[in-house]
């Protein structure tokens, strides 16, 4: 499908445009015109007067629609996670699984294969654990946690299929065989759930940690005489961290803080859970997040769109370096930004429109746009 979209602001991850228009043909972006010399020949889509940008990349989330695919990792459950996301502007997300069975685990990942033969968006299967220290568990099950093994990571990776993209561990348990045999295969590595000292955490990102996960969160703190995992992620130049900007997972001041110091290397997850009563994981609401049975603070209610807002109105960022936070910035923790997270001719057609408040009209994924209300329409 070939048309031009109009009457628009473009947020195109470099710039801002007014009075430009986006020419999609063929699930690309064939190019961005002014609009005074726009071609009159085709297809013409009011964008309304909203505003435009690469489309939202969620790396860690983990149900929705009373969907939780920690507790039924199955293809209903990715089906709700696809609704959910690109509902919410998110064209792209990371299925999670946390600490679990090996049983679960595997079949995470076997539903991601087959998902993936179905619908897009599914972007590969985090495994957060069960590879993390207990002393750092959080809501985690320690019953599943344990020491990774080569056996047990190279049958992960056969299982896989190159469906495993990403992993929370912690770098004081995983030895250098293990991390060499997850980064031979791809697998983006991310410290977490660690009670890492600062030179084991250092040590972990000059050998092959190239994230952490959800900062400040289940992980050693900076402190004066040790400054821990925040510390070793603020010191280590090539280090990218996600954030949960939801006022309760780490104070907003936290928030400006690390952005002041990471820069670039910040970008947002909304790890978010939904409501639970069986299984593994069972989780309640209370206001903006969720906890467990035993009142442990566990995921948030987060969408992107939302965490995007808390960083304009609460951390005062630049709305278009908070849009960079949850498209651009996922997109090279991936590799992939040479196709998503940006507004630019050759890339992917994936982009969402959204009002003033930073709320979602509409999703395009590979060019296929839909507006998500009757009223939008």
């Amino acid at each position: 499908m070939r048309y031009l979209l109009r009457n628009c602001t473009l947020y195109t991850g470099t710039t801002v445009l007014h009075h430009h228009a986006l020419l999609v043909q063929e699930g690309r972006i064939a190019a961005i015109l002014p609009e005074l010399v726009a071609p009159d020949d085709v297809l013409a889509v009011d964008g309304r007067g909203l505003s435009v940008a690469p489309g939202l990349l969620d790396l860690q989330i983990y149900g929705a629609e009373g969907q939780l695919f920690s507790v039924s990792p199955g293809v209903e459950s990715l089906e709700a996670l696809a609704r959910h996301t690109f509902w919410h502007g998110t064209t792209g997300f990371m299925a999670t699984m946390p600490t679990n069975s090996l049983h679960m685990m595997h079949r995470a990942l076997e539903v991601g294969l087959e998902f993936c033969k179905q619908q897009p968006g599914l972007l590969g299967i985090h495994l957060e654990g069960p590879y993390i220290n207990p002393v750092k568990k959080g809501a985690h099950q320690e019953e599943f946690i344990h020491a990774p093994t080569v056996a047990e990571i190279e049958e992960l990776l056969m299982r896989a299929d190159g469906m495993l993209k990403m992993m929370t561990l912690a770098p004081e348990v995983a030895t250098p065989a293990v991390v060499a045999k997850l980064r031979e295969a791809g697998v983006i590595l991310s410290a977490g759930h660690s009670n890492a000292t600062y030179a084991q955490a250092t040590a972990g990102f000059q050998n092959g940690f190239g994230a952490a996960t959800h900062l400040f969160n289940a992980m050693s703190g900076l402190q004066g005489r040790e400054p821990g995992l925040v510390g070793a992620v603020y010191d280590a130049s090539a280090a990218q961290a996600s954030i949960i900007a939801d006022g309760v997972h780490c104070d907003f001041a936290s928030v400006r803080i690390s952005k002041k110091l990471m820069s670039e290397r910040l970008f947002l997850i909304t790890d978010a859970v939904t409501e639970s009563q069986q299984g593994a994981y069972r989780f309640q609401r209370q206001g903006n997040h969720f906890v467990d049975e035993q009142g442990t603070l566990a995921g948030s209610a987060l969408t992107l769109p939302l965490a995007v807002r808390n960083c304009v109105e609460q951390v005062g960022l630049p709305l278009a370096e908070a849009l960079r936070m949850a498209s651009l910035y996922p997109a090279r923790v991936l590799g992939l930004d040479d196709q998503l997270g940006l507004l630019e001719t050759g890339y992917t057609a994936d982009f969402w429109l959204f009002d003033e408040d930073v709320n979602p009209v509409a999703t395009a994924r590979a060019g296929e746009l839909m507006w998500h209300s009757e009223k939008s329409k």
